[in-house]
């Protein structure tokens, strides 16, 4: 009798998570682990922390040793799937080779959103989003050079906080307003721009990028005021597309990422999703969200393990996340989209700890805590219980 087989493509963390979380719930068939780097599963967050300012190595950020996969009796395969098959329940890879499946998990995550525009192929123009794109960075990373870094987001600040550690002169160029404007308040904004300045960061917001220049290689950042920023590098972080192709290609429902129900299963009962590539209707927040964070695709790749034993297991956690800078631990809890109002605690205009609570219609939805773990588990615990707290009610919850 044919053992039934699980596979699951992309060995991402939620890749990761989900073969083993299979074993953990009883899956006795095959598990089949298909990704397209050479590496085991690896953490990604430390890429732009730590790995990038030299404190840590892959083998640091591996998630499990090989040893795990032995013992578990999960294979590994390296190889880029090309085509999935519902019909027949298989996937297709670029070797050739067909893989049947009984139960599918698309963990493609995503891949780095690049620059089109003239000069934008040049040698030293870097994305950061696999371990080879920063080893490439570290290479070209020494004492004394410029790199300049395309993006204010929480990439592009890690980045610049873990070079600026290795004694280079950095240039952030956002072309917002403020850094961090799509998901912080003006009053974060404003603090992580006086942090990164007085680290010796040089911070442009309003900078549109619109070339890069240089004969061999990246020489100059062209901006559509005509100002020219001379650099020895270029690191573009600008967002995150999904990598939803495959799905797409075999009917899966895709809306900016494989639309996945409350069990983590896509339009196709044989198939679940999990990670940066899946988008989920959060019923909390009434709308579907894809989410880029550690801790839900961990949750994701749980339920959507469960769902391949055949048990229901709903995803249902608060969304939270986290940015290390300097020496700054930044907290992030719930999600803040929609805000009409902000409290802050602390004094982000001088001080290095604080914390911003935001709040929709008198509610508390969200808040952002820099070095403030105490505030930090308060309200992800609150909003985690879905506790109505009101603005006038915040004092009395920071005090329990």
């Amino acid at each position: 009798m044919t053992r039934p087989r699980a596979v699951v493509v992309g060995a991402s963390h939620a890749g990761a998570q989900v073969v083993a979380s299979l074993r953990q719930e009883g899956w006795e068939g095959e598990v089949v682990l298909i990704g397209d780097e050479s590496s085991l599963p690896y953490q990604r967050p430390p890429l732009s922390k730590a790995y990038l300012a030299g404190k840590s190595s892959l083998q640091d950020l591996v998630i499990r040793k090989s040893e795990f996969y032995d013992k578990h009796d999960i294979e590994v395969v390296q190889a880029t799937v090309t085509r999935i098959d519902r019909g027949s329940r298989s996937i297709v890879t670029s070797d050739g080779e067909t893989w049947s499946y009984d139960g599918l998990a698309l963990c493609t995550g995503g891949r780095a959103r690049t620059l089109d525009l003239p000069g934008g192929g040049l040698a030293g123009v870097h994305y950061l989003r696999t371990f080879s794109d920063v080893e490439a960075i570290r290479m070209a990373a020494s004492p004394g050079r410029h790199a300049t870094i395309v993006g204010g987001g929480y990439i592009g600040l890690e980045t610049a906080a873990s070079l600026r550690a290795l004694d280079m002169q950095v240039t952030v160029l956002e072309a917002a307003h403020r850094v961090l404007e799509r998901v912080t308040a003006a009053e974060v904004s404003h603090f992580y721009e006086r942090i990164h300045r007085e680290a010796g960061v040089q911070v442009l917001t309003g900078a549109q990028v619109e070339a890069i220049e240089g004969r061999d290689r990246a020489r100059a950042v062209i901006l559509a005021s005509g100002e020219s920023v001379t650099t020895d590098l270029v690191i573009v972080g600008v967002g995150l597309v999904p990598d939803t192709e495959l799905a797409a290609q075999a009917g899966l429902v895709v809306d900016n990422g494989v639309v996945i129900d409350d069990v983590a299963r896509t339009s196709d009962a044989h198939i679940v999703a999990a990670g940066d590539c899946a988008s989920h209707r959060m019923a909390r927040y009434d709308r579907l969200v894809r989410l880029e964070s550690v801790p839900s695709a961990t949750e994701q790749a749980k339920s959507a393990a469960a769902t391949l034993c055949g048990r229901e297991r709903r995803i249902s956690a608060l969304p939270w996340f986290w940015s290390d800078q300097y020496d700054l631990k930044l907290q992030i809890a719930g999600l803040n989209a929609g805000y009409d109002d902000v409290v802050v605690d602390g004094d982000p205009a001088h001080g290095r700890d604080f914390s911003c609570y935001y709040f929709h219609g008198g509610r508390l939805i969200a808040a952002d805590c820099v070095n403030r773990p105490r505030d930090f588990v308060r309200v992800k615990h609150t909003l985690s219980k879905d506790l109505h707290v009101e603005r006038a009610e915040l004092a009395s919850l920071l005090a329990t």
